[in-house]
């Protein structure tokens, strides 16, 4: 009898790893599916890393590879590597899981959630893109070991994302200030601008002062000197009260006495950003970056065309280019304003760069989706916005233009999602789209608007 209960023990045994091995195969192949799915973009990739030998600190700020279709990002903390772990599901083995982080960079509030492992075992964490309506767009990435150590000093002060004046499409009139945000922060952010590097006092000038809920802040005013002009941030707490230091002065420069030829004038499509999530900052999103000529952007998010009209003595003169390419009223048409208004602010600004001896090039206006603006942003679009375009572009077709809005194949008369995921601002597609086509019919406009401008010269000057 001891035989038989012996082989039976070792069946049982066999049977059992058979299983295992079975089970672990088929989970396998299920993550090996999930990453090949093609309804998934590639991970993000070059996660932080660290090591026992270098390790972050207690607060580190972490990073990953930049996903400009995501809207934001999902990020999952393990106390210690799973064995078995879906790259496509939320794990329940996560110790802590963050939501709506609308940067690939996340400074984790380490303490909360795991202050037992700090400095002593090394925590896990894996990172995916998301969606605007909440869909994961990305597999999560591959599992990144963070190693902490209270000898490595944490962040004292946001750190600058911006990057201006460097390349096409990087000099804004009205600049966006972004950065690294700090957990520890309750209260919000205080940005300061100055003509002159703060980091010399004596050098530097206090221009303005402003608040910001959030990690980034639309400047609501033109910044130009023919100084180099600089802005820091720091944190506060909920009584207004800074908890962290200045950040390092970020410079950027805006300066008339550059001689810029060329400038551009509109409003967001043209000032920058899309997908949502991505500002003016972000030069993926503006069709400034592929245009094959320099050109100085004195575009403002938020214009109707009466704005567009109103800022432009005090926004176009100062710089007193020679050529003004002028994109503006969607906003206006998509809101119901009647086309010959906004025809009429469009001839309004020919005749005043005329005056002043600029020559103006107008942009045809892209389609929109009325479905997509109303999905993201909750806003109604006119009914009849297609005749209002139309009628707009019919006029803009017989002036000295460029024909953007011919550029987007529009079967059904609306601008598809590939172009434009929010129905209103192109993406890095659509605006790639746009540069070049810009910069394809450059020559020949460029020729077209010298000799308008000689026409108009010498009908007012014989």
């Amino acid at each position: 009898m001891e035989w038989l209960r012996s082989m039976i023990k070792r069946k049982v045994i066999w049977l059992a790893l058979t299983m295992v091995v079975v089970s672990l195969s088929c989970f396998l192949l299920m993550v090996q599916h999930e990453a090949h799915s093609g309804l998934l973009l590639s991970p993000p990739s070059e996660l932080t890393a660290s090591s026992r030998e270098d390790p972050l600190s207690y607060s580190p700020m972490l990073s990953w590879s930049k996903d400009t279709e995501a809207v934001y990002y999902e990020v999952e903390f393990f106390a210690s590597k799973p064995l078995l772990l879906s790259a496509t599901s939320d794990s329940e083995a996560a110790i802590f899981r963050s939501y709506a982080i609308f940067q690939n960079h996340y400074n984790p509030p380490l303490r909360q959630f795991a202050a037992g492992y700090l400095g002593k075992e090394p925590l896990y964490w894996r990172v995916r893109a998301v969606d605007f309506n909440g869909n994961p767009c990305t597999s999560f990435s591959e599992l990144a070991e963070l190693w902490t150590s209270a000898e490595v000093a944490p962040l004292q002060a946001p750190v600058p994302l911006t990057d201006y004046n460097n390349g096409n499409g990087s000099v804004l009139l009205y600049p966006v200030y972004h950065w690294l945000p700090l957990s520890e922060v309750t209260g919000g952010y205080e940005v300061e601008i100055y003509a002159g590097n703060p980091a010399k006092p004596e050098e530097a000038q206090l221009l303005d002062t402003l608040r910001s809920d959030v990690a980034e802040l639309y400047d609501p005013n033109p910044r130009y000197s023919d100084r180099d002009l600089y802005w820091r941030v720091r944190g506060l707490d909920q009584e207004g009260e800074a908890v962290t230091q200045w950040s390092q002065p970020s410079r950027f420069r805006t300066a008339p006495s550059d001689d810029w030829q060329v400038a551009v004038l509109g409003d967001s499509i043209s000032h920058g950003g899309g997908h949502y999530s991505y500002g003016p900052e972000d030069f993926e999103f503006s069709w400034l970056r592929s245009l094959g000529f320099a050109a100085i952007n004195l575009s403002e998010s938020g214009d109707t065309v009466q704005m567009t009209l109103s800022r432009f003595e005090r926004d176009v003169l100062p710089f007193h280019p020679q050529y003004l390419l002028i994109l503006t009223g969607s906003n206006s048409l998509r809101a119901g304003e009647e086309p010959d208004v906004v025809i009429s602010c469009l001839q309004e600004m020919q005749r005043r760069c005329r005056e002043h001896g600029i020559r103006p090039i107008l942009l045809t206006l892209p389609a929109i989706n009325p479905d997509n603006i109303q999905h993201v942003f909750k806003e109604e679009t006119v009914p009849d916005w297609y005749n209002r375009f139309a009628r707009v572009n019919s006029f803009i077709r017989t002036q000295v233009h460029i024909d953007v809005a011919a550029a987007f194949e529009c079967p059904e008369r609306v601008l598809p999602t590939v172009y434009a995921m929010d129905g209103l601002h192109p993406d890095v597609m659509g605006k790639r789209l746009m540069g070049r086509t810009v910069s394809a019919a450059w020559p020949k406009v460029k020729a077209q608007a010298d000799k308008e401008w000689e026409k108009h010269h010498v009908r007012e000057n014989p």
